[in-house]
């Protein structure tokens, strides 16, 4: 393989690929936040369209949405998408139909006392939500929101059926050119493994932060010893478990 196909294709196909991740995701992280939220809403005519779009967007392939905005809404609409804007907005709005279950589900799986507390203390539903619940739902979404992106990593691989110069466009190119095929695919399978592990690597960060925010991050702890409280600290738990509730 020649310096050429790197400088060429290879590295700007990485560079497509990278972007199409992040703008991807931050798109369908917008469409999970707004459908899973409003997933919960006492209204039931909210709640049923929000459940129509999240069946629409997840029985559909992804792909075939990715032709439609690139080759069928120019002739039937007259409105004409870049391939990459077009590949962003499908991937967005699939991904997001799968995120905003992850959403709704980690919204109702906060405690019901939570709530009732925050509303015990007069808070608005805006503030219950901002400063109660999604404080404590935020780092149960991650570890599924992770998976998610990896898929959606590997989902970029699409694009290349609308002419995308991304990571596979960039190697079926390479090997038409220099007829490589086993060295160019193999390469191509470790480099989306390495974005893959970088990316899980941040988002496991990103968890033990929001973890850290709401108390919940693991104490790093030895075997378990027994110890023998001094006086003062016997006499201060003491205290802690009667006016904190220890006695129901």
């Amino acid at each position: 393989m020649t310096a050429g196909l790197w400088e060429n294709w290879l590295l700007p196909g990485v560079w497509i690929t990278i972007q199409l991740t992040l703008y991807s995701a931050a798109f369908a992280t917008v469409v999970a936040f707004g459908i899973g939220l409003v997933r919960n809403s006492p209204l039931w005519i909210v709640r049923f369209l929000s459940g129509v779009y999240v069946e629409i967007f997840r029985g559909t392939s992804a792909l075939v949405l990715m032709f439609w905005l690139a080759f069928v809404m120019p002739l039937a609409f007259q409105w004409q998408l870049f391939p990459m804007w077009a590949a962003v907005l499908a991937l967005g709005l699939t991904y997001g139909a799968y995120g905003s279950e992850i959403v709704r589900g980690a919204v109702a799986s906060v405690a019901p006392a939570q709530q009732e507390a925050a509303i015990a203390l007069s808070f608005s539903p805006a503030q219950r939500m901002r400063r109660v619940i999604l404080p404590q739902a935020i780092p149960e979404m991650i570890p599924p929101f992770n998976n998610l992106l990896i898929e959606l990593l590997k989902g970029t691989a699409l694009v290349s059926a609308v002419m995308v110069p991304d990571i596979t466009f960039s190697a079926q190119l390479s090997r038409l050119a220099t007829g490589e095929s086993a060295e160019i695919y193999s390469l191509i399978l470790v480099m989306y493994f390495v974005l893959a592990f970088v990316l899980t690597r941040l988002m496991r960060l990103l968890e033990r932060r929001a973890k850290a925010g709401i108390g919940q991050f693991p104490e790093k702890r030895g075997p378990l010893v027994t110890r023998k409280l001094s006086p003062s600290k016997e006499s201060a738990q003491s205290s802690n478990l009667i006016t904190g509730g220890g006695v129901q």
